[in-house]
């Protein structure tokens, strides 16, 4: 049976089950071949805390864009030590970088959408790619309350442009459910959430929100399209 056919029994076996039972049920089912994409965001930081804490035998990434925050490099630190594990890094492509920049400039993104869909594909889609060569199953640490566009996922799907099976364990969770996780868990988060940034990526692609827009506003906010960069939307679509 191929991955995209086990799905519905997959289900039936994650139903009800908790976080952690979960996340070992897939680790067991897929033995070497599942992983987890942090991007050290407060819901991947439920996810790195059960993988970690019970450890668990799942790989845990995430994708260095070259342009992060400071406080999140910060936070990479501080939970590797916590917990005294690692986080794979995957960095864009040296050539790739400078092929976009000689092009588009050192700030092109801002100038129109189709160039900072470029740069999030030189700088997570590719680097994406090559984390996710012979796994079975992606982790994600998406929640349906993020956006509009996140609102229809499921807790597993088919990703057709990576040919795994999607998995995202805490895509039903409140984002009151998992704030209390944190807390109750000590663990660690980026301070940044503190002066209202709620969804964090690259620095010059994020700012704070303001009371009342929705979770993922401050991600790109001159733009007035969807707030994806091509990982969990098809690229080529939203290139269009």
């Amino acid at each position: 049976m191929n991955l995209k056919d086990q799905i519905p029994s997959l289900l039936e076996e994650l139903a009800d089950l908790p976080l952690s039972e979960a996340l070992a049920r897939m680790a067991s089912r897929f033995p070497g071949s599942i992983a987890f994409s942090t991007a050290l965001g407060q819901e991947d930081q439920v996810i790195t805390h059960a993988i970690f804490f019970n450890k668990l035998p799942i790989r845990i990434f995430s994708l260095d864009t070259g342009r992060l925050f400071q406080e999140t490099y910060t936070l990479w630190s501080e939970t590797e030590q916590k917990y005294n594990s690692k986080i794979e890094p995957f960095f864009p492509q040296a050539s790739d970088v400078e092929a976009y920049i000689s092009r588009d400039g050192i700030n092109g993104f801002y100038d129109s959408v189709e160039s900072r869909k470029a740069c999030c594909h030189v700088r997570k889609v590719l680097p994406l790619t090559r984390a996710l060569q012979g796994v079975a199953v992606w982790v994600t640490g998406l929640r349906s309350g993020q956006s509009a566009n996140r609102s229809s996922f499921n807790l597993l799907e088919w990703d057709e442009a990576f040919q795994v099976i999607k998995f995202n364990p805490i895509i039903n969770w409140s984002y009151d459910e998992m704030i209390a996780y944190l807390q109750e868990h000590d663990v660690p988060y980026n301070k940044l959430h503190n002066q209202g940034f709620i969804s964090i990526g690259c620095a010059p692609c994020t700012r704070a929100i303001q009371p009342g827009e929705e979770p993922r506003a401050g991600r790109w906010w001159w733009e007035q399209t969807q707030k994806e960069c091509g990982l969990h939307a098809n690229y080529f679509n939203q290139k269009n």
